[in-house]
C-alpha cells in the first residue's frame, strides 16, 4: 500500500538531518477523566477506508534543514479497475512536494482494494513501480484501545513485468488513546524503502480518530539511521 510516508520520501529525497516539527494536534485535552466518558472501541475499518480510499485533501508541512517542507496530498476514488488479474477498487494518491514553496516533485499512485472485507492488494505509480500485498490477518471493524497487528507484507518490483524486486516490507497498525473520545491510529512501515540512499529507516503515520472513523488530524515521522549511529527524525502535520 503506497502510504503517505513513502510519497512524501519519493518526492523529496529526504537524507539530510532534519528538525522535527510538533506532534499532532490534539485539541482540548483538559477534559473530564470520568472512565464511564471514555470512548474505548473505534472502528479501524471505517478509518482505514477514509484515510486511503475516500475523497479527501491534506496539507503535511515540516521544517527539514531549516527549510520549509510541505506535502499537498489528494485521493481520488477510481471506481472498479483491474489490477493483477482481478476486479478490484483503485484510489488514486496525488502528490505535490515543495520546499520553500517550490514544486520539487508530482507524482501520482493507485491503491488497489477489494470491499467487504478490506483486502489491499498493492499499489502502482508514475515511476512504474508496481507491488504486490500479501494481508494475512482481517483489518477488524471495531478495535479497542490497546490492540495492534500486522496489516500488510509487500514487494514492490521496478514494473508490472515483477522481473526485478526493489523492496520488501512490512506494515502494522495500532490503536492507542488520545482523548476521552478519540484515538491514534498508526500505520507503522518496517523501512523507507524508497529512500535509496538508506532503505534501514521507518516510517509512522498516525491518524486522529473519532468514534466514527471520521480523520481529525494527521502525523507522519519518517525515522532513518545516520552514519555516526545517531538518529534522524522528520516530522510532519497537517495543516
Amino acid at each position: 500500500m503506497k502510504t503517505l510516508g513513502m510519497c512524501i520520501v519519493a518526492g523529496l529525497g529526504l537524507s539530510a538531518c532534519a528538525t522535527g516539527m510538533g506532534g499532532m494536534a490534539t485539541g482540548n485535552t483538559n477534559q473530564n477523566n470520568n472512565s464511564a466518558n471514555v470512548v474505548t472501541q473505534y472502528p479501524v475499518e471505517t478509518a482505514l477506508l477514509n484515510i486511503y480510499t475516500k475523497q479527501r485533501s491534506e496539507k503535511l508541512v515540516a521544517t527539514v534543514g531549516g527549510q520549509s517542507v510541505a506535502a499537498d496530498i489528494q485521493i481520488t476514488p477510481k471506481g472498479s479497475m483491474r489490477f493483477n488479474n482481478k476486479m478490484v477498487q483503485g484510489a488514486e494518491v496525488s502528490t505535490i512536494n515543495t520546499v520553500n514553496q517550490q514544486i520539487t516533485d508530482q507524482s501520482v499512485a493507485i491503491n488497489y482494494f477489494t470491499l467487504n472485507p478490506l483486502v489491499f492488494h498493492g499499489f502502482t505509480d508514475s515511476t512504474g513501480e508496481y507491488s504486490s500485498a500479501n494481508q494475512t490477518t482481517s483489518i477488524p471493524k471495531m478495535a479497542t484501545i490497546g490492540d495492534s497487528n500486522q496489516l500488510i507484507t509487500e514487494n514492490v518490483y521496478a514494473d508490472s513485468s515483477m522481473r526485478q524486486k526493489t523492496a520488501t516490507y512490512k506494515q502494522d497498525w495500532s490503536l492507542t488513546q488520545d482523548t476521552n473520545n478519540t484515538a491514534r491510529l498508526c500505520i507503522e512501515t518496517s523501512g523507507n524503502l524508497l529512500l535509496t540512499s538508506d532503505a534501514a529507516g521507518t516510517s509512522s503515520e498516525c491518524y486522529k480518530i473519532n468514534a466514527k472513523g471520521d480523520v481529525l488530524s494527521s502525523k507522519v515521522t519518517l525515522t532513518q539511521p545516520s552514519k555516526n549511529g545517531a538518529t534522524k527524525l522528520m516530522t510532519f502535520i497537517s495543516q
